[in-house]
């Protein structure tokens, strides 16, 4: 493929020590690791390796013409109120809003639907610049209280505290070294059940040497997870350890009270694959209470599921009797019900579909529960009897995805978030009272100045490399014509089980409106879209189908007549990060730019880091062999080849690429992307005099961010702008307004 440099000059990339004596030994195989240096986020050397980075970054993206206007028009068109489902406890209503550019969403609540509505917890106010974020939250039953978790810089470390809901009194009680939580009350409001992980190892350094820790940058394993309680007015020392597994130091655990309050359920998982453990302790019937466990160490749970073979995830129960989605002998799930009492009686009350995946299910009222299923990547909603499991109603949505279903048993009133490609957002409300459930309106988010006639969506199914259908979602203005002149931007993820369903993009709508893009979605295996055997298509020795189905997917879009490979843009975040790094690899020649977001990129020593071993359910570990040998012919770090020299065309090299992290993410550390960036910089551009590599290999690193979830609007809005404006110089895209 032709050059299309960004900078009339040659860049003049940073010098980069290469450690030549670091070389590993897998299996007999010598796997050097030049960088090895890089892993480390304190040394001197690593954060002078970032700043010369950042600096050559910020040179070239300064050139990049529709930078200054792509972020005013993100700006503008992102300025629209946003809200969510509303959820009750006792005789308050809660919700979250966000005005329009608020750096956080804000949480109301009102005393009914049309009660006039009151700030309870502004995070916005909890940090200058937008950086503390709320993640896990939990009103107790009689709404006295909220415990609610809050993240700084992205980091997956949170702090949850307490706050009294009558006068917004923020109590004494702070938790510390939280991290994978939820938050769950006892129906007595006295406290609640939470997850955390012993302090890391530079805590107790960072205190004896009277430093102050920056949660979120350190890159130790997180290993033994505890589940406790913690009292109301109690400091944490002195919460109730209830479970712990101290011979299985990776697993996780997760607790949650059944809505009746009669009971405690425990999760367990080993990685991310969707199996667990199941648990359960009746706490109405312990004599002393939570706090007689203090002596035991653990709480008595009984052992229901005590195996990884399948999921459980209880939707209900009727005292004893408990209703379970799972995918047990059913890769497209199924709801089972069994009596604790009896528990090696098990009967189907929702058998699995032929052709759609029951993605979730939540119980309403006394009798009915709300379904929701998958059809070729979209949602179709029901009603059905909990106890029969038979059809009662089908509940309308056009196509689109259903965010969340906001339901309890004590009610008969529900609501479902909804969202399309060109629906912003509709929050629907059904009261089960009135005979037919009617899904009404409660509120629609509008963005003023969108206009969904504008645009066109259409699905489409190409056929893979060995023939598999791969859906596609193709997004565009309706008068486009398919003369292969068009930028297209092709975003995939394809693992974990993680299903990409239409959801509505300020972002891309103003990338189709003002730079003439196709947007597109491959559902790649590996994710949940068609349920458990799509997912293990693209996981362990079949990871490589993920990489051929994207790889399809692109060349479509190229001979469909959408785009040509110089405008064709992949992008992908985490182990889409991983998918776009491996795709660029394997096929540099079919890309005109590729943005690869907070991506696992070293497949050999992802295991070693923060949470990275819970993904080799997922990738395999090379600590074994066999496994070794599917990682080292993808991992992106370890295939950068010089494209013209497998080729004998000296005009083929690498797209134009641009590698994001953030140096708060301590879920894919940014070792990933540095090291990938020194290495792809070196191989390609460095070692050899007048390098056919004209096109800019880049890193951008941002400060006091994460993973992705958190984020300020702020940061979301100038990292759009930064990696949209790049790609608009790498595919030669020009501004309409």
């Amino acid at each position: 493929m032709g050059s299309l440099s960004l900078s009339d000059d040659p860049l003049h990339y940073p010098s980069i020590r290469r450690d030549e004596s670091v070389v590993d030994n897998y299996h007999g195989v010598p796997v050097p690791d030049p960088y090895r240096w890089l892993e480390d986020p304190d040394s001197e050397e690593t954060k002078e390796f970032v700043k010369k980075q950042v600096e050559l970054t910020e040179s070239v993206l300064k050139k990049c013409e529709t930078r200054e206007k792509l972020h005013d028009k993100l700006t503008k068109f992102y300025d629209y109120p946003k809200y969510s489902a509303p959820f009750r406890e006792a005789d308050k209503y809660f919700y979250f809003h966000n005005s329009g550019l608020q750096p956080q969403k804000v949480l109301y609540m009102q005393d009914s639907l049309d009660g006039e509505a009151e700030v309870l917890l502004d995070p916005n106010g909890l940090s200058d610049d937008g950086t503390v974020a709320l993640s896990t939250y939990a009103v107790s039953e009689d709404a006295k209280y909220l415990a609610y978790a809050l993240s700084s810089s992205g980091s997956d470390w949170v702090s949850v505290n307490v706050m009294r809901i009558a006068d917004k009194k923020v109590e004494p009680d702070t938790l510390s070294w939280v991290k994978f939580s939820g938050i769950s009350w006892t129906n007595d409001s006295k406290g609640f059940f939470y997850s955390r992980y012993p302090a890391p190892k530079q805590v107790y350094t960072s205190l004896l040497e009277g430093e102050n820790l920056d949660a979120g940058t350190e890159t130790n394993t997180n290993l033994d997870h505890q589940l406790y309680y913690h009292f109301l007015g109690t400091d944490q020392s002195e919460d109730i350890l209830c479970w712990e597994n101290p011979d299985n130091p990776q697993y996780t655990l997760g607790a949650s009270v059944t809505e009746d309050g009669k009971f405690v359920l425990l999760y367990i998982n080993e990685g991310c694959d969707p199996v667990n453990k199941f648990y359960y302790c009746d706490i109405s019937t312990l004599p002393g209470g939570i706090k007689g466990c203090k002596e035991n160490r653990r709480l008595p749970f009984v052992k229901l599921i005590d195996n990884f073979e399948a999921m459980y995830h209880a939707i209900a129960n009727d005292d004893t009797i408990f209703t379970f989605l799972t995918n047990k002998n059913a890769p497209k799930y199924k709801l089972v019900r069994v009596d604790l009492k009896e528990p090696n009686i098990w009967t189907e009350v929702i058998p699995q579909s032929e052709n759609d995946v029951l993605d979730t299910a939540v119980a309403v009222n006394a009798s009915q529960i709300v379904v929701s299923y998958m059809s070729d990547c979209k949602h179709v909603m029901q009603l059905r009897d909990l106890k029969s499991g038979t059809l009662l109603h089908k509940l309308p949505i056009s196509i689109g995805s259903v965010d969340s279903v906001s339901a309890r048993r004590k009610d008969s009133l529900f609501f479902i978030a909804f969202t399309s490609f060109l629906t912003p957002g509709t929050i629907y409300q059904c009261n089960l009272e009135s005979g037919v459930p009617e899904l009404k309106i409660f509120r629609e988010i509008v963005v003023p100045g969108f206009d969904q006639k504008e645009f066109h969506v259409s699905q489409v199914f190409v056929p893979s490399k060995d023939g598999t259908k791969i859906p596609m979602f193709v997004v565009a203005k309706k008068d486009i014509v398919l003369d292969g002149s068009h930028p297209c931007l092709l975003y995939g993820y394809g693992g974990f089980n993680v299903s990409l369903t239409p959801y509505f993009s300020v972002s891309r709508t103003v990338l189709m409106r003002h730079l003439g893009l196709v947007f597109c979605i491959a559902n790649i295996r590996g994710g949940g879209e068609y349920g458990e055997e799509w997912h293990k298509d693209g996981a362990l020795a079949k990871k490589q189908n993920c990489f051929d189905d994207f790889i399809s997917c692109g060349e479509y879009l190229i001979s469909s007549g959408y785009t040509q490979s110089k405008k064709l843009v992949i992008e992908g975040g985490s182990n889409g990060g991983t998918l776009v790094g491996a795709c660029s690899n394997q096929r540099p020649d079919l890309f005109g730019c590729v943005l690869a977001h907070v991506g696992v990129m070293d497949m050999l020593r992802f295991h070693k880091f923060t949470i990275g071993h819970a993904w080799t359910s997922d990738y395999g570990c090379s600590d074994k062999e066999e496994e070794f040998q599917w990682l080292i012919k993808y991992s992106p770090l370890h295939n950068v080849r010089r494209p013209w020299e497998q080729s004998n065309d000296v005009s083929c090299q690498y797209p134009p690429t641009l590698l994001l992290t953030a140096d708060h993410d301590d879920r894919v550390v940014p070792l990933h992307t540095l090291k990938l960036l020194a290495t792809m910089q070196y191989v390609l551009c460095t070692s050899l005099e007048n390098s056919p590599q004209t096109n800019p290999i880049l890193g951008r690193i941002d400060c006091k961010a994460g993973h992705g979830s958190g984020r300020p609007t702020k940061k979301v809005i100038d990292e759009w702008a930064d990696s949209y404006s790049f790609m608009a110089k790498a595919v030669g895209a020009t501004w309409i307004d």
